[in-house]
């Protein structure tokens, strides 16, 4: 019978075949040049793979308590994404961020383009555009014929992504291709980038006068599709009406803090007053894309160099860590790319401008830590080092949401503990972010299950939730600005019970640590903590809080 590990790497293997934009995802070598297919067929040949490694991996070897729960990882994760499979929500899945052909448009930030022939493959891959939207647009139309259609408002969000990837001479493509410093293949690079760029025109236009018609008006999913979705997001099978209360309980709380670091700030002032004098201090603000590029990495830099060591134990691949700013066309948030599983590429932060040249630091501090160390980078880059401790599927293909994205938000308070936001302005810039998590978490429920807005909140108690309602209320109460609330409140409509999963995840972090920290009394390490949690690699919710609760 084959082990857990060797189940785990056939997986990666043959779902690196399937799935190139996995493989250059996780940094395997041999796949570049390629796209998945996209069609109905290709979905079910990649689900085919997820069945026959579950099938194996109930007969498999177990040797311990490593295998044990590397096998509950795989399971989880695998059924998870089989329930999904099955239930059609592939067939629907045109949203703002997560989307098919935003996949395929992303794989290309994370492809290696140093050689002659790096750029031979970069070709082949924008040749290979047209056949992956063609097999996209086959999967759609089979969703229609299904009554299973994406929302209006999703719809129109990826076709204007298709245009600003696809446009003409300023064309992500075409920009792409710019970067090639010249030589025998600058003809047919510069041809392979019409090709994809025009693919990336032609889906746009198919979906505004061939899906458009039939798509649907509504935006919530319900009940069942969203539980759904948010157990494949968090793992954890979850109460929605205690959580969405729970939502409402920290946006409270929260508020009530920021109000008294607001008058920390500026004695007497409102809220408003505060965010607008902190925007206006020349002091706190860096003008220039470029600059602010220079800025992110120096806070990523100076931050893995003085907790290495002394809060966390940082190996040395992991202390590269890029700041990138994000191509413009995709959803507004802020996002992480991990290192290839060599580390021949770093993991890197991808920073969405949305056209600003002017940026306010006092929230962005607390971005960078969410993205970078302690975040993202920390976590994601620690499980890929581990190859010690975790098999190839949980160093690479083992990402839960809930585990990650509450990891992440659970840095960014941390941070304020170890003392990194001594600074008014720093605190208030990571209870906004805290406060639009909050958010996230009563919206996104709130919209998609239809549910009543408490009676005691002062603006529209006891009405129901819709889209019209919540976008001046995420404005609001998150303190984020309107054009990126725009943007999220069409990405909870898109993917419902992903945003739910920071708020969600870290909560399940706070309590398994305090619930260590009385377990242990005087004999509680907080590094000690972090060590363990961390190289038990990614993994659901529920799972999460049980191999913590053995700490």
């Amino acid at each position: 019978m084959p082990t857990v590990a060797e189940i785990a790497s056939d997986y990666i293997d043959e779902m690196a075949a399937a799935d190139p934009i996995d493989a250059t995802s996780w940094g395997l070598p041999g796949h570049d040049d390629r796209l998945p297919d996209l069609s109905p067929s290709g979905l079910e040949a990649r689900a085919e793979i997820q069945r026959r490694t579950l099938a194996a991996l109930a007969t498999a070897e177990s040797a311990g308590d490593g295998d044990r729960i590397a096998a509950r990882v795989m399971a989880e994760r695998l059924e998870s994404g089989l329930l999904l499979h099955d239930s059609g929500d592939e067939l629907r899945a045109l949203r703002v961020i997560h989307s098919p052909q935003g996949r395929v448009r992303q794989c290309f930030d994370l492809m290696r383009l140093e050689s002659e022939d790096d750029w031979q493959v970069a070709a082949r891959r924008m040749r290979a555009v047209p056949v992956a939207l063609a097999g996209l647009r086959e999967t759609l139309e089979e969703g229609l014929a299904r009554k299973l259609p994406s929302a209006r408002r999703q719809v129109l969000a990826c076709a204007a992504q298709c245009d600003a990837w696809g446009g003409g001479e300023r064309s992500f493509f075409a920009g792409l291709a710019a970067r090639y410093p010249g030589g025998p293949s600058e003809e047919e690079l510069g041809t392979a980038a019409d090709t994809a760029a025009a693919a990336y025109l032609e889906l746009g236009a198919w979906l505004r006068d061939r899906y458009l018609p039939d798509a649907t008006e509504v935006d919530p999913v319900g009940r069942e599709r969203y539980a759904l979705a948010a157990r494949h997001f968090t793992g954890a099978d979850l109460d929605l009406e205690e959580t969405y209360a729970f939502g409402w309980d920290e946006l409270h709380r929260i508020e009530d803090r920021a109000r008294a670091v607001g008058e920390r700030i500026l004695p007497g002032a409102g809220r408003d007053e505060v965010v607008a004098a902190l925007e206006s201090d020349p002091t706190r603000v860096i003008d220039g894309v470029e600059d602010f590029q220079r800025w992110n990495q120096e806070l990523i830099d100076t931050t893995i160099a003085e907790l290495d060591g002394t809060h966390f134990d940082i190996a040395e691949p992991i202390r590269r860590c890029q700041a990138m700013i994000a191509p413009p066309g995709g959803a507004a948030a802020m996002y992480y790319t991990g290192p290839s599983e060599d580390f021949s590429r770093p993991g890197r932060t991808w920073y969405p401008t949305l056209g600003k040249t002017r940026f306010p630091l006092w929230r962005e501090v607390s971005v960078c830590y969410h993205e970078g160390v302690p975040g993202h980078h920390l976590q994601i880059a620690q499980v890929r080092y581990r190859a010690d401790r975790l098999n190839r599927f949980q160093r690479l293909a083992g990402f839960t949401s809930g585990h990650g994205e509450g990891w992440a938000l659970y840095a960014e308070r941390l941070m304020g503990e170890l003392g990194y936001l001594e600074e008014p302005a720093f605190e208030l810039g990571m209870l906004s972010a805290q406060a639009m998590r909050a958010v996230r978490v009563i919206v996104d429920i709130g919209m998609h299950l239809e549910l009543p807005i408490p009676k005691s909140e002062p603006e529209h108690g006891g009405e129901r939730w819709t889209p019209e309602l919540a976008l001046p209320f995420v404005i609001e109460r998150s303190q984020f600005p309107a054009d990126f609330m725009a943007s999220e409140v069409d990405r909870y409509l898109g993917l419902p019970g992903q945003a739910i999963s920071y708020k969600v995840g870290e909560r399940v972090w706070l309590e398994s640590r305090e619930a260590a920290r009385r377990r242990k009394g005087p004999d509680f390490d907080l590094r000690d903590f972090h060590r363990y949690a961390l190289d038990l690699g990614g993994m659901g919710l529920d799972q999460l809080a049980e191999e913590l609760g053995r700490y």
